[in-house]
């Protein structure tokens, strides 16, 4: 699945050519070389379904990814000083964002992917704005234990990512990371998530070739995503993609299929 992530590095790689870009990565193009994404392949010929539902999935990537990165960004001003980014991937915010003195920011994804990574950021000569620490474990392990294990304090507040990692997850899974990301969370904790919206499955995921990210798609969110986090001790807020897109300047518009449900951009805080 680890792939995936470097296709997401492509459309960040995309972004950031644009004059108006939400957000700059000057790693993202080299992630997506390196793993054979560059230049881009276009979709099959007279494939506007195809096309359409890669657009589309691609700007949902570009508006998360500024969601996140002001997260973060907010995270910082209110004084939290440790970052956990969980199935990480390509992700460079150690190498791209102006973070605090002080700050350690954990990456935490299996072995493969962080090896791969290792060899671009080499290659690229790239030096973290912060302290990064990489954490090998898979998230179906104990991956607390792990990340308690290379440095993590849950005495003190986390922001903590899960960035395109649950819409993969079966439901069970989401509650256990969910649930486990609780226990290690003081008070003043942050966290942002992204969620599967409601239909993007029935949407997306049905046409999709074997394979795609798409075709692993399995949990969409909640009914009510506020209260189910609030279930887990979490105040949370929910944000709709239509919503943030429009917050900055790049606005859907297209009318909304339905009537539009909560959003799946969350942000919380522990309390």
């Amino acid at each position: 699945m680890w792939a995936t992530s470097v296709g997401v590095a492509r459309v960040r790689a995309l972004e950031t050519e644009r004059e108006n870009a939400l957000f700059r990565d000057p790693l993202a193009r080299a992630f997506a070389a390196a793993g054979g994404l560059w230049p881009s392949s276009p979709p099959l010929p007279g494939d506007e379904a195809a096309r359409r539902r890669r657009l589309a999935v691609s700007f949902s990537i570009v508006i998360r990814t500024k969601f996140l990165d002001d997260l973060l960004q907010e995270a910082c001003a209110s004084g939290v000083r440790q970052v956990v980014l969980l199935g990480a991937g390509m992700d460079s915010r150690a190498f791209r964002m102006d973070w605090p003195e002080g700050t350690r920011l954990f990456e935490v994804d299996t072995a493969a992917p962080l090896d791969f990574k290792a060899s671009v950021l080499h290659q690229e000569r790239a030096v973290a704005r912060c302290e990064r620490i990489t954490v090998a474990v898979d998230l179906r392990e104990d991956w607390p234990g792990a990340l308690a294990a290379a440095g993590h304090d849950p005495t003190e507040p986390t922001a903590w990512i899960a960035e395109g990692l649950l819409i993969y997850l079966p439901e069970d899974a989401v509650e256990l990371l969910l649930a486990r990301i609780s226990t290690q969370s003081a008070a003043g904790s942050r966290m942002g998530l992204t969620l599967g919206s409601r239909g993007v499955i029935e949407r997306y995921g049905a046409g999709a070739m074997p394979g795609s990210a798409a075709s692993m798609w399995i949990t969409e969110m909640p009914d009510d995503p506020v209260a189910w986090l609030a279930g887990h001790g979490w105040e949370a807020r929910s944000h709709s993609l239509r919503q943030c897109a429009a917050a900055y300047g790049r606005p859907i518009n297209t009318p909304p299929r339905r009537e539009e449900r909560p959003g799946g951009l969350i942000s919380a805080v522990r309390r």
